[in-house]
């Protein structure tokens, strides 16, 4: 390329930056830090606000900085030669802090980064492609590098977006819209529609040599409407249309790097017991459930399963579901270390969570031997029972379990229980 075309992107962007709304604050700014000795990598899927976060800890910082998408059609051409042009254009500016977004769309990106740490700059960087990320990061960028993971609007953020209280109602609308900030202010569902297209086309087929997309697109919008279900690449590939489970499994690595989705293990300690056993599905946002699922009926208990799965991955990603011959268990928080404290309250023990829409005298039965069974198996006495909008409590086989209304946080639910004992 030449410097003056990179000269004149770099300007153009700058001056979309300015005049961009900031919105609202999202809750993971507060936990950024402000360091020059490594780089600061905030990731997650496409359109959830990655660029809106980290243009809100500029501000936050009150330092001149540098800005560069590389996610821009008139840097096609660019290469790994070009840097040095870049290199350029970042000096002239003046700046000492240099945000760069969308980075993995540049080949080569990690070394360029490595040599402005060496160079004394302050990096900051999102990303939307999980594999080239932890590749990358894991190789050159070893010791140097901080990650953080952004999802869309949480139900704590979609409440102060629209500015509601918490409450059933309002639950039930963000289980219907989800959090994808563009969605939420235009209420256009083309656009949730056209993102899919988006990572499915170029982020995945493009970046992965696929040919044949019709089969990963039929995959995808069968997941879709299958969130909190057991997959199995073996009973997909005829409904597909693919020779080979091992096909399918690949694309399910596919859209966990996009971050579309999450496959979620049984817990145990036998790792080849873990790998072999089915793995739940959960997908980032049910606005994305609600434009491209083929199910034409409201399944409350997935939908509000997928939820809690979301409000936990805000705080960890040590999650499992639990499984014997007495029933099945949703939610296994930290099993492995015994530290099961969630957003700061707890009490440092495994948490155990089932999830279903109400409890009712047909299922309550299952929900309580299936919690049971893994509160027995990890040894402990109190669980909980996660509905859409009952408290109560639940003494049964020595063991309490309180149920909860899924519109409190998990920080609230930990906390309420801990008042209780």
């Amino acid at each position: 390329m030449k410097l003056s075309e990179l000269r004149d992107v770099a300007a153009s962007q700058k001056r979309q930056v300015e005049a961009l709304d900031m919105g609202l604050e999202r809750e993971s700014l507060a936990a950024l830090p402000d360091i020059d000795t490594h780089a600061l990598i905030v990731s997650g899927i496409r359109r959830c606000g990655k660029s809106t976060l980290l243009h809100q800890f500029t501000r936050k910082l009150g330092k001149p900085y540098f800005y560069f998408n590389f996610d821009d059609l008139r840097l096609y051409g660019f290469t790994t030669s070009d840097f040095w042009l870049l290199d350029t254009v970042i000096a002239e500016s003046g700046a000492r802090l240099l945000f760069f977004d969308e980075i993995q769309a540049a080949e080569n990106w990690e070394l360029f980064i490595r040599q402005k740490l060496d160079e004394r700059y302050q990096v900051i960087a999102t990303g939307s492609n999980a594999s080239l990320l932890s590749g990358e990061l894991g190789t050159k960028l070893t010791g140097r590098h901080i990650t953080k993971e952004l999802f869309p609007f949480s139900y704590s953020e979609f409440l102060a977006f629209r500015q509601e209280r918490r409450s059933l109602s309002s639950l039930d609308e963000y289980l219907r819209q989800g959090g994808f900030p563009e969605y939420l202010k235009t209420g256009n569902a083309d656009i949730l529609v056209q993102l899919q297209t988006d990572i499915l086309y170029r982020d995945i087929a493009v970046r992965h040599g696929i040919r044949d997309v019709a089969s990963l697109k039929r995959l995808f919008t069968l997941l879709l409407s299958n969130a909190a279900n057991f997959v199995s690449p073996s009973n997909l590939t005829r409904t597909i249309g693919v020779k080979s489970p091992s096909t399918i499994l690949d694309y399910f690595s596919y859209f966990e790097a996009a971050y579309l989705m999450k496959l979620v293990p049984r817990f145990s300690w036998s790792a080849k017991v873990q790998s072999l056993a089915p793995k739940k599905l959960y997908i980032v946002d049910p606005g994305l459930i609600h434009t491209g699922s083929l199910s034409f009926t409201k399944n409350s208990g997935a939908l509000l399963e997928n939820f809690v799965f979301q409000e936990l991955r805000w705080v960890t990603d040590d999650i499992y579901y639990f499984s014997d011959k007495d029933g099945e268990c949703d939610f296994i928080v930290h099993p492995h270390s015994g530290a099961g404290a969630v957003d700061g309250a707890g009490t440092g023990a495994p948490l155990c969570i089932q999830v279903c829409w109400e409890l009712t005298q047909d299922n309550q039965e299952r929900e309580l031997r299936g919690l049971i069974s893994a509160l027995s198996y990890f040894d402990l006495s109190e669980g909980i029972i996660i509905t859409a909008d009952t408290t109560d409590e639940i003494l049964q086989d020595g063991k309490k379990i309180h149920v909860i209304p899924a519109w409190l946080t998990i920080g609230d639910i930990m906390r309420r229980i801990e008042s209780q004992q």
